[in-house]
């Protein structure tokens, strides 16, 4: 449906967006951003539990907290940042209170310490991260991006907590440690795995009847029994109750009222004892968020490390939840979308081919590992053509693509904006990394042995090429306003030129034009018939089924009818 409106970048120029009800997941613009290194709105939430966040150095703060917030990414949702871009989702990474202490940074090397500010260390799914905010601005965050139009996806991780640590050790008391300065210091010589075989039979932890430990003997070449880089793994094949860990108790009864401003009204209910089996807990836990605050979707994490009928039951929890938050919320933007709750997730080795079985399991995609990152535009559009050919042959299942994520940082940084071309007008769901439209370089991290840290550097909001910038925007833009760029049939035009089509709507891309060379364009426009080229303006009339293209330089074209 080509129906837009205009809004204006901060740049000064106009570009097209979508109208709301346009959306459709299988077509989205997502923009995955990692809170704590986006903006920080609110330096007074910048220190809690203890945690250190300057050990001296950039290296040494490549995995502490540099204080991004909600507060941050609601004044940047307020200035209409995410809406110049042309995104249609926001993936934020995990909420829940992270661990409050350190694990080392590089296993036993341990060069850095290592906190839970991505959101992959979970210690409390029931409340909000202090260091992202309270549960008001969370609520107040997804409100303004649902105003939007945007749909929000949180991270789920049904697959295992955080490592234990020095500093959670001391204030729970679950392992004989020091004082919490001395837990909070880094320390080189310490080593997680010969402190976690120590921990006994783990009771005043997760205990050993919720978690598959690392000191254990398990078969390390089934995902489904072994732990991954250590880590503790929830066991999501158990169906037998268990009770609630005693430590959780005991923080819970600590903190009663006192943390009433993090906590998840719905997922308090869930503080109790049940019949239930670990990941009935976890699933249940991880589903209130949904009911709380209507969110949209997951991205989930590491997916063949559970038991697929545990992700299934996630996705009914999550269908349910969003249906119940609808029709409590009945006065919102978002009550009357009608989409169901979406799952992505990463699993090794995933391509754009649909997986019954995760299919089966509630997911509508994998996230794509294998989309080209080198900007080629002599060879995407074939790449196109396999990708549109799955979306048409699909419909409960379609591509999810990005350039760089937070493992991998794998785009040519000097190839962004032919990168941006491939990326953002590719058939079926792609994903930004913030930063990538910006110019968002390395920190020294770097050098350090975990050198991925390097790919979570802060916002360069004070750097950004905002030529760039204009460019991811227009593209952006005139993705969201042609359902046919994500969701349309292509025809191959020739090795530089392809049409896609979805219902009324015709667009002809072509990447690398020579001035002066016809542009063919087959029978979608009628000789005579006037286009415009999106992304320049540039006004030109079909002659003899091609396009005299008369733009010096260009590196796109996007045709349509005026």
């Amino acid at each position: 449906m080509k129906k837009c409106i205009l809004t204006a970048l901060a740049l000064g120029m106009m570009v097209p967006a979508v109208a709301a009800e346009d959306f459709d997941w299988s077509k989205a613009t997502v923009y995955f951003v990692i809170t704590d290194r986006f903006s920080n709105g609110d330096t007074t939430n910048d220190n809690n539990y203890g945690r250190i966040n300057d050990y001296g150095s950039e290296r040494m703060n490549a995995a502490t907290f540099h204080g991004g917030d909600f507060a941050g990414m609601l004044a940047k949702a307020r200035e209409g940042y995410f809406k110049k871009l042309g995104i249609d989702v926001v993936w934020m990474t995990d909420v829940y209170e992270q661990l409050h202490g350190w694990m080392s940074g590089s296993g036993n090397v341990n060069d850095f310490p290592h906190y839970g500010y991505h959101g992959y260390y979970p210690l409390d799914y029931t409340q909000i991260d202090k260091n992202y905010g309270t549960v008001e601005e969370f609520r107040a965050l997804v409100d303004e991006l649902h105003s939007q139009g945007i749909r929000v996806m949180l991270g789920a991780n049904l697959n295992n907590p955080g490592y234990p640590t020095l500093l959670d050790a001391q204030q729970y008391g679950f392992a004989s440690i020091g004082n919490v300065t001395d837990a909070a210091a880094h320390n080189s010589a310490w080593s997680y795995d010969d402190w976690a075989a120590g921990m006994g039979d783990w009771a005043d932890w997760w205990t050993r009847e919720w978690l598959r430990t690392p000191d254990e003997k398990w078969d390390e070449s089934n995902p489904l029994t072994t732990t991954l880089y250590g880590l503790p793994d929830f066991k999501t094949e158990k169906t037998e109750a268990v009770k609630i860990p005693a430590f959780l108790k005991k923080k819970w009864a600590r903190e009663e009222h006192s943390n009433d401003a993090w906590v998840n009204p719905t997922a308090a209910t869930l503080r109790v004892d049940r019949d239930a089996a670990p990941a009935d807990y976890v699933v249940d836990w991880i589903a209130a968020w949904v009911e709380e605050f209507g969110i949209d979707g997951f991205r989930c994490d590491i997916v063949e490390y559970v038991h697929l009928p545990r992700w299934r039951q996630l996705k009914d929890a999550c269908d349910a939840a969003l249906e119940k938050w609808r029709r409590n919320h009945p006065d919102d933007s978002a009550a009357s979308w009608t989409d169901k709750f979406y799952m992505t997730g990463d699993c090794e080795f995933a391509s754009i081919d649909r997986r019954d079985d995760y299919a089966s399991a509630g997911f509508s995609s994998l996230v794509n590992f294998y989309f080209p990152k080198r900007g080629d535009l002599d060879a995407i559009v074939d790449v196109w053509q396999q990708y549109a050919d799955s979306v048409t042959a699909h419909s409960d299942w379609h591509p999810f693509s990005y350039l760089n994520n937070s493992y991998n940082r794998d785009a040519d940084p000097n190839r962004m904006s032919e990168c941006g071309i491939t990326l953002l007008l590719a058939p079926g769901a792609v994903q930004l990394f913030y930063g990538d439209e910006s110019g968002r370089g390395l920190s020294d991290a770097q050098y350090n042995v975990d050198a991925a840290q390097a790919f979570r550097s802060d916002m360069n909001w004070n750097t950004a090429d905002t030529a760039l910038m204009s460019h991811y925007a227009k593209l952006g833009n005139i993705r969201s306003a042609h359902s046919s760029i994500g969701r349309g049939k292509q025809t191959t035009l020739d090795a530089h030129t392809c049409a896609r089509t979805f219902g009324e709507d015709t667009v002809v891309i072509t990447v690398a034009p020579v001035e002066g060379r016809p542009v063919p364009v087959g029978d979608f426009f009628k000789d005579g018939e006037d286009v415009v080229d999106l992304y320049s303006g540039q006004k030109l009339k079909v002659e003899d089924h091609s396009l005299k293209f008369i733009l010096r330089g260009a590196k796109v074209a996007v045709f349509a009818r005026p």
